[in-house]
């Protein structure tokens, strides 16, 4: 686990801390890649077309065209997946007695935190049996914290549904 006691205040002390999910959180955006996997094909056609047209036209301009749209629909396809294993080994969650904190960043780390006395409501979106992403917003709305991929969600939901009671807000599940 990660070393929190920089980013932690005077005798604040740590309820809960976890990471993502590798797989999840690798694939969370896999929609991305259906798309990315499209847009290439398409580009690659356009090029081969542009390339047969260079040829015959000696026009340079149709071959160099599809290049950024190829390089697009490669990102979409896999480039992100790339990217989003290597931001994997950097992204932490913990829950304190006061906070919550995310640890997330591909280059440049850094932590975003949400008190947990402006908390006013969590969604968690379930991935598996036992993996989801939770969604955190504070009372008026204006921030929000996204702890995507965790396994057994359930043991930081307690905790939230703890700082929600002691802020007053109601913690019974209603259906609509």
């Amino acid at each position: 686990m990660m070393d929190w006691s920089g980013y932690l205040d005077e005798s604040e002390m740590i309820r809960w801390e976890g990471r993502p999910a590798p797989r999840a959180f690798t694939f969370r955006n896999w929609k991305h890649s259906m798309l990315g996997f499209l847009l290439l094909v398409l580009a690659l056609y356009w090029e081969s077309v542009g390339l047969q047209l260079k040829a015959v036209y000696d026009t340079p301009l149709v071959f160099w065209v599809p290049i950024p749209f190829v390089l697009v629909g490669l990102y979409l396809a896999i480039g992100h997946l790339f990217l989003a294993r290597i931001e994997w080994e950097k992204v932490f969650y913990a829950v304190t007695d006061r906070r919550v904190l995310v640890q997330k960043g591909l280059f440049r780390c850094r932590v975003e935190q949400m008190p947990l006395d402006d908390l006013a409501y969590f969604r968690v979106r379930p991935l598996g049996a036992e993996l989801g992403t939770v969604h955190l917003c504070s009372g008026g709305g204006e921030r929000s914290l996204v702890v995507s991929c965790i396994e057994y969600p359930r043991q930081m939901t307690r905790l939230l549904e703890d700082a929600l009671e002691a802020n007053g807000i109601d913690c019974t599940i209603r259906t609509v």
